[in-house]
């Protein structure tokens, strides 16, 4: 494939989506372990069937899908109930990212969207890892407002995370999320611009 490998990641409520969302629309190859996650534990699949033998049949909904709410309860509830789980989703999610770049036209800018870099495959073997930053009160509030989550449920999801510092840890750029949307586009036109140097031969 080779062009320029990147990872964005960010804690839940920094704008992991909006920065991935507006390097799409410059030409970026997007690959989101998110809608990767869901992909391999739709019905009929290996994912969903291993995680039924680890959590019971009382996760899956009336038509047999995966009721995620409920075993996100589970998970979140339980240190290691969510070690289970991550056990059985990321080998699968990383199989199918690979796959995914490695099929990206050749030259490409490819954007790895890793919610959970740096609980899982920390730096790893990307030519950037792109930190999108918000200061955790900013990401509760967020939370709150636009996903209608209690402030309980936000913290906890928030908690269950990655700190702060550990996510910038592995940062080669840091994108500050914490403004509004004008003052990311303009970080991201720099990192984009950026990009595209590094993607010439």
């Amino acid at each position: 494939m080779r062009g320029v490998l990147i990872a964005v990641t960010g804690g839940i409520g920094s704008g992991k989506t909006t920065v991935t969302d507006l390097l799409e629309a410059k030409g970026a190859v997007i690959v989101d372990a998110d809608v990767i996650a869901r992909e391999v534990v739709e019905p009929g699949t290996p994912g969903l069937a291993a995680l039924v033998e680890a959590f019971g049949p009382e996760i899956l909904a009336a038509d047999g899908a995966l009721d995620r709410p409920r075993l996100a309860a589970i998970a979140f509830a339980d240190p290691d109930a969510r070690a289970r789980l991550n056990g059985i989703v990321h080998p699968l999610v990383r199989a199918r990212s690979k796959e995914l770049t490695e099929g990206a036209p050749p030259g490409s800018i490819v954007v790895q969207a890793i919610p959970l870099l740096a609980e899982t495959a920390g730096r790893g073997n990307f030519d950037l890892v792109v930190v999108v930053d918000v200061d955790p009160e900013v990401a509760v509030q967020r939370l709150v407002a636009w996903r209608g989550m209690t402030e309980e449920d936000a913290r906890a999801r928030i908690a269950a995370q990655a700190s702060r510092e550990e996510r910038l840890a592995i940062a080669d750029v840091v994108l500050d999320n914490s403004a509004d949307r004008a003052h990311l586009e303009t970080q991201v036109d720099r990192l984009w611009a950026d990009l595209q140097r590094r993607a010439r031969p």
